[in-house]
């Protein structure tokens, strides 16, 4: 079986395969649209960003529980930024697909977890087994996580 133009043209070159699929769907030419490949790819898209909520979350678990726990001043100021520039990312994602603000629920204690099995393996310093910050999401993404 011999595959359409368009198909070959996904695998040959994806830039050019979005743009003519785009084109294609503007111009309400549906016979000529890769229908198979472009619903992967809204699937695709939807998994990408749970992946990346899921990945800034773990992050800011991971940063808090070292600026927390681990006794290094000097390290203070670099894992606070990343909390900030991580919280700056997780609230564009939710602001820009606000559903998925009950998939951050669904991934809190796993991405919780993760942060502690990361941070064991780079310092020595215990941290609660239960996650210590807010499952407010609104608090997670605007608090600073230290004290003073």
């Amino acid at each position: 079986m011999t595959k359409s133009p368009v198909k070959t043209l996904y695998i040959t070159d994806f830039a050019l395969w979005i743009e003519q699929t785009v084109s294609s769907l503007k111009s309400q030419d549906y016979s000529n649209v890769d229908w198979e490949n472009l619903i992967e790819e809204i699937e695709a898209l939807g998994k990408r960003d749970r992946r990346e909520l899921e990945s800034r979350l773990t992050t800011l678990f991971e940063h808090a529980l070292k600026r927390n726990y681990v006794n290094l001043p000097e390290c203070y100021g670099g894992w606070e930024a990343t909390i900030s520039r991580t919280q700056q990312e997780l609230s564009r994602i939710l602001r820009d697909s606000p559903s998925l603000r009950n998939y951050f629920l669904t991934v809190y204690d796993e991405s919780y977890q993760n942060a502690r099995k990361n941070m064991s393996k780079e310092y020595e310093s215990k941290s609660p087994d239960n996650c210590p910050f807010s499952k407010d999401v609104e608090i997670l993404l605007t608090e600073n996580f230290w004290h003073s």
